[in-house]
């Protein structure tokens, strides 16, 4: 009997059913399943790309669909269909309302549709003694896609260019730019837009929060064959040469700026503070950086950035003068 499903549901149930049905042909799975082979094919190749933690290849499940046949090589443990407790409900259900709240990365619609599903499923007692699912009126919530972040997952969608406005903080600049979007990614808790940069003439990473405006063009994306299947690109702060360097002392007490910072370590001192450099796009952004830092940054050089530091903790301290008059 062909029974309709979620393909959520499909995808969850479909190891444990071709494990049960080995060798069945596409045609009559798709019949039971109730999808045409075509969508089957494509459910096929999305489990091909998903498995347990490390995903290489031992982890991936495994299927052989190339003949007219469908195999199971390797389960990656999904060996009977998915049956949830409220715990394990509750943990999925907190990480699909993190994603739909993380800009550009999935349609907020889709994401709730599935929490409501996993909620009718589950049962709204078992969420509301776990606390999760409902708020204060007893509604579930909804999260609100942004206009800039729909923009950029339609153009993705489409394969269309982008104008954006962008705002960089390390420039502490806003410029205006045409990209060919690549994906959108989640680097370090942060949504990233990898898009070709047509006036850079190369691969950059857009943050979501920084777009000020995106505006679909009528055009195809273009990114060359360059840009495209490489993660060369990931490293959010790439060393520039082009770009001045501050040579630094990092106090040993203040270890952490190490890693909120993109700072290269040239060596460390007896007292255990840290010589580095890091590069910098903007003279006046990185001054105002290291007198945020106070004393858990000795800037070295270069004079001008020396310069910089001075002035601005002069005009600091003047304000605090004029305070207390």
């Amino acid at each position: 009997m062909s029974v309709r499903v979620s393909r959520l549901a499909r995808l969850l149930n479909m190891v444990p059913y071709f494990l049960a049905n080995p060798g069945i042909s596409k045609e009559e799975a798709a019949r039971e399943l109730g999808v045409t082979v075509r969508d089957l094919v494509k459910d096929l190749e999305q489990l091909f790309v998903c498995g347990l933690p490390g995903y290489g290849p031992g982890d991936l499940i495994d299927l052989s669909f190339e003949e007219d046949v469908v195999s199971v090589v390797f389960s990656a443990g999904m060996d009977r269909p998915l049956r949830l407790t409220s715990a394990e409900a509750t943990v999925l259900l907190v990480a699909l309302r993190s994603l739909a709240e993380m800009p550009g990365m999935v349609d907020p619609t889709a994401a709730q549709g599935a929490i409501a599903k996993i909620e009718s499923a589950v049962g709204s007692a078992a969420l509301v003694a776990n606390g999760e699912g409902l708020d204060a009126s007893g509604a579930s919530a909804t999260a609100q896609e942004s206009t800039v972040a729909a923009t950029v997952r339609s153009a993705l969608q489409r394969d269309h260019a982008l104008r954006l406005t962008y705002y960089s903080a390390s420039r502490d600049a806003v410029s205006e730019r045409v990209v060919d979007p690549i994906r959108s990614l989640l680097v370090d808790d942060q949504t990233y837009l990898q898009a070709w940069c047509r006036q850079a003439e190369g691969v950059r990473l857009f943050r979501f929060d920084r777009i000020d405006g995106a505006v679909e063009l009528d055009e195809p994306s273009v990114p060359p064959a360059q840009a495209l299947g490489s993660d060369a690109h990931l490293e959010l702060f790439s060393d520039d040469a082009s770009l001045p360097q501050a040579h630094l002392r990092i106090s040993a007490a203040h270890g952490w700026i190490l890693d909120n910072y993109p700072m290269d370590p040239v060596q460390t001192l007896s007292d255990g503070s840290v010589e580095v450099t890091m590069r910098y796009g903007s003279l006046d952004w990185m001054a105002r950086l290291l007198v945020g830092l106070g004393s858990a940054a000795t800037v070295i050089g270069p004079k001008e950035l020396v310069e910089a530091v001075r002035e601005r903790a002069r005009a600091a301290l003047a304000a605090y003068d004029a305070l207390e008059v």
